[in-house]
C-alpha cells in the first residue's frame, strides 16, 4: 500500500468523493453532514492524501490546519472492497505523522454518532483519541461526536 499525496484531479477520487458525500446525506440529516466537496478540499490549508495498491485505489483522508498550534482530520474515506484492511489506519497514521512533523499540540475530529460511524470512532479510540466538546466553527449536535488527540 502507497499513501501518496494527492492534487484531487483523478477521476478515481472524484468518485470516490462524490459517493462519500451521497453515502453522508443518506444516513445524516442536511444540517448535520460535515464531509467537505472536492472544490473545498483544494482549499490551500488541506492536504489530501490516498492510498493505493498499483492503480487502485482504495482510500483517502485530508489534514486541515485550523491554526498554527492544531489541525482537523477530514474525508476519511475507503472504498468498500477494502474496508477492514487497514486501509484506513495507514491514512490515519500518515495524518498523525504530518500533524506531529507541523508541530500541532493536538488533532481534532468530527464524526457521526450513528451505529454506521462506529467503525470510525473506534478507529480513532485505538489510535489515542479522545472525546471532547465542539470545537473551531462546529456546535453542538446530537449527531456529532468530537474527538481529539494531544500531540505535544
Amino acid at each position: 500500500m502507497q499513501i501518496r499525496e494527492d492534487d484531487l484531479t483523478g477521476k478515481n477520487i472524484a468518485d470516490l468523493l462524490r459517493e462519500h458525500l451521497e453515502n453522508m446525506h443518506e444516513i445524516t440529516p442536511p444540517e448535520s453532514v460535515h464531509a467537505l466537496d472536492i472544490e473545498a478540499l483544494r482549499c490551500p490549508n488541506i492536504t489530501f492524501w490516498t492510498a493505493w495498491d498499483g492503480e487502485e485505489l482504495l482510500g483517502c483522508g485530508a489534514l486541515k490546519e485550523l491554526d498554527s498550534r492544531s489541525g482537523e482530520i477530514k474525508s476519511m474515506r475507503t472504498v468498500k472492497a477494502h474496508r477492514r484492511r487497514g486501509v484506513a489506519s495507514k491514512i490515519l497514521e500518515q495524518i498523525i505523522k504530518e500533524a506531529q512533523r507541523r508541530g500541532y499540540d493536538c488533532l481534532n475530529l468530527e464524526t457521526g454518532a450513528i451505529s454506521e460511524f462506529a467503525p470510525a470512532r473506534a478507529l480513532y479510540t485505538r489510535y489515542g483519541f479522545e472525546y471532547r466538546g465542539p470545537f473551531a466553527e462546529y456546535i453542538d449536535d446530537p449527531n456529532s461526536v468530537f474527538m481529539t488527540k494531544k500531540l505535544a
